[in-house]
């Protein structure tokens, strides 16, 4: 009897379409405060390869901050990261995925806690470390990059300008790799433009950086690391 009175009445099926309506709501609400969250502050991505190791393992979770300093220049200290800062490379900006696409894999995203994407297949963001800035000189050498920041004299390794220590894995190299390659582990005197910067994998086997990119632009830098919380017993700033 209930069943009928809620199928014929007219009351009951407008009680069922707002708590419909308000459901809608209150996930649409939810979702835009996602996306601004993970636009504008922080937001929180799983290892999925091991690029990055020994520091970084895969399946490990990093919370990543997305906040900029409103009116950046080209000033060192303006930057939102360093030279040696994790940071999170956003590929989609250089393809020109349009709009709805990105709202798409935005939505998809937050359904799954950014674990899946439509644009994952293509792998189209990554986890890498900033070695070089606008204007620096850089080079490699046994698969150690040495940096002349710009304006400064000194010539220093990639560790020693870094705020934070860390270590890379460097692969077995044979005798067929030559300077030719980045798989080499030499690379000559490269001088960054004024809207450049040199991210790198820290197991440098693996060449998916800017080693095979070239440069990039500061503005395909999404995000800086900021801790890795997961696993639990290796929680470390970042």
């Amino acid at each position: 009897m209930f069943d009928k009175w809620t199928h014929y009445s007219y009351t009951a099926q407008k009680y069922q379409r707002h708590k419909a309506l308000k459901f809608l709501l209150v996930f649409f609400i939810l979702f835009i405060i996602y996306n601004c969250i993970s636009a504008f502050f922080i937001s929180v991505w799983v290892v999925d390869n091991d690029t990055m190791q020994p520091g970084l393992n895969k399946g490990d979770r990093i919370i990543f901050t997305s906040f900029k300093p409103l009116g950046r220049n080209n000033d060192e200290n303006q930057f939102p990261y360093k030279r040696g800062s994790i940071v999170l490379v956003d590929m989609r900006h250089r393809k020109d995925a349009n709009l709805p696409l990105r709202f798409i894999d935005g939505f998809v995203r937050f359904f799954t806690a950014q674990k899946a994407g439509i644009f994952s297949g293509e792998g189209q963001h990554y986890i890498k470390r900033v070695i070089g800035l606008p204007g620096d000189e850089i080079s490699m050498s046994s698969y150690g990059f040495r940096v002349q920041a710009a304006g400064s004299s000194y010539i220093l390794t990639e560790f020693e300008l870094s705020q934070r220590p860390y270590h890379t894995s460097i692969p077995q190299i044979t005798d067929i790799w030559d300077n030719s390659i980045p798989f080499s582990g030499s690379i000559d005197t490269i001088v960054l433009g004024n809207d450049d910067c040199y991210v790198v994998s820290d197991d440098r086997s693996n060449t998916n950086d800017s080693r095979t990119w070239g440069a990039i632009s500061p503005s395909l830098i999404s995000a800086r690391a900021l801790l890795r919380f997961w696993p639990l017993n290796k929680i470390t700033l970042l």
